[in-house]
């Protein structure tokens, strides 16, 4: 069975691509897509269908839509849609919009604690529909712009994982668009006749805020550099230990001495492997009279 577009075979590669990488599909998921309505989600549902319907595995895909309360937001032009296309659909509608409002200050920017609550809603929907994974729409874009806020605004270098498993291990969140461009998905959402339904979110599309500021940013470097996401996305999966400055991932030599003296396992990693996750992983004590304790169990009474 071919694919109708090119832009379909597209995204069908690499979304299949993501799948593999990640395994984020198995036989016998009933996946929960994430359905605000939006171009991401739209597409993301629309695919996975496809894939669906090629897969040499069996699942299944349910789409839930939360409604946040704000005024004007037309939640049934996306049910009418997942009926006429066949998807299994459920909606709620929350008073997360009123949340926000009563939580925060005029000057802060809504988006985190929105996305925390949704996510709750979509963890207790997940288990009433008999869901074994969440999927949600964030693209190529999302994670190279997630990568540089943390950077440039929260002194921390991270973005944001294609496969999550929730604290509690009852959730797995995926990310089959990883390797999808925002440009990619906004063309096969409009190519399928998709309705996109904006959230009516006041602060939506806000220029001020700062992952609009890093969107332009990342499209002045393309105009210099047309790769340069590619390359931000390929640096996600290319990341070397020993080049950064977090001493949890480079240990001191006297440290690492003293877990291979304690633990044999540990002297035969390589140098480029974090010993800090390896001790953590071990219910084991490593004492060194140069360094302070360092513990994959519990501290000792009286550790500070």
């Amino acid at each position: 069975m071919s694919y109708r577009t090119p832009l379909e075979s597209r995204l069908a590669k690499k979304t299949t691509r993501a799948i593999t990488d990640f395994n984020l599909v198995e036989d016998g998921d009933r996946v929960m897509v994430g359905l605000s309505g939006g171009k991401d989600s739209w597409a993301l549902i629309q695919i996975l269908d496809v894939l669906r319907q090629r897969a040499p595995i069996t699942f299944s895909i349910v789409a839930v839509n939360v409604d946040s309360g704000y005024e004007g937001y037309q939640h049934r032009a996306v049910a009418e849609a997942c009926t006429a296309r066949g998807w299994e659909f459920y909606s709620e509608h929350t008073s997360i919009g009123a949340v926000i409002d009563d939580k925060l200050d005029p000057d802060q920017t809504p988006c985190s604690l929105c996305a925390r609550l949704r996510r709750g809603v979509l963890y207790r929907m997940a288990d009433a529909v008999g869901a074994t994974k969440i999927a949600l729409g964030h693209h190529l874009d999302d994670f190279v712009e997630t990568l540089l806020l943390n950077l440039f605004f929260a002194g921390a270098l991270k973005a944001m994982p294609a496969r999550l498993v929730s604290d509690n291990r009852k959730h797995t969140v995926i990310r089959p668009l990883v390797y999808v461009t925002e440009t990619e998905a906004r063309a096969y959402c409009k190519e399928n006749e998709l309705p996109i339904i904006g959230c009516c979110c006041p602060a939506c599309g806000d220029l001020s805020l700062q992952r609009q500021r890093v969107k332009r940013l990342i499209l002045e470097l393309e105009r210099e550099h047309p790769n340069v996401k590619g390359s931000m996305i390929k640096a996600l999966a290319n990341v070397m230990p020993r080049h950064l400055l977090d001493r949890r991932l480079n240990p001191v030599p006297a440290l690492r001495e003293a877990a291979a003296a304690a633990l044999p396992d540990v002297a035969d990693l390589p140098l480029d492997v974090p010993l800090i996750p390896v001790l953590s992983r071990s219910q084991l004590t490593v004492h060194s009279p140069q360094l302070p304790f360092v513990s994959g169990g519990t501290k000792p009474e009286g550790g500070k």
